[in-house]
């Protein structure tokens, strides 16, 4: 981990949501919010193997995406963090994946929004995020998080939207 930046915290809450490092047993849940990107259902094995290096990477670097869970029901609804993605340690990338069914309740924000907190007190200074251009949903968090659009890249899926924001 570069030394300049404190590490993030790895457990967080809001009112509605706990975040927390990735454990083994969350690669059941994992492999369905995968296959809810419409291009199949990750093996146990390798939704194993992706968790165990989601944690192993945020214990390297002190950045990690967060599993979400909602307090009252206890259940797992998707992850938000920080990642290196296109970006950078030094300025990465806020990233979030929900259930589709836990869609437009404000969890995404809610959690973006101690992600950004936590981002803030790590000490750095601009977080990015890419977003696919259709996804109407995401560029409505960013907004309310106060990310504004900087650039647009392309590749064989089509247009990256970059936001930024100055913390």
């Amino acid at each position: 981990m570069t030394a300049k930046f404190k590490p993030m915290t790895f457990e967080m809450e809001t009112d509605r949501l706990s975040l927390s490092l990735w454990k083994e047993s969350d690669a059941s849940w994992y492999r369905e919010l995968i296959a809810e990107r419409g291009k199949g259902m990750p093996t146990i094995v390798t939704a194993r193997k992706n968790v165990t290096t989601l944690r192993n990477r945020a214990l390297e670097s002190g950045i990690a995406l967060l599993t979400i869970r909602r307090r009252e029901q206890g259940d797992y609804i998707g992850y938000c963090g920080l990642i290196i993605g296109r970006s950078t340690l030094e300025e990465p990338e806020i990233a979030y994946e929900l259930f589709k069914r836990v869609h437009g309740n404000g969890y995404a924000t809610e959690a973006a929004t101690v992600i950004v907190d936590a981002a803030v007190a790590t000490g750095r200074h601009k977080l990015w995020s890419t977003v696919r251009a259709w996804n109407a949903a995401s560029f409505r968090v960013l907004e309310k998080l106060r990310f504004e659009r900087h650039h647009s890249t392309w590749d064989e899926s089509g247009e990256i939207v970059w936001s930024v924001r100055d913390l």
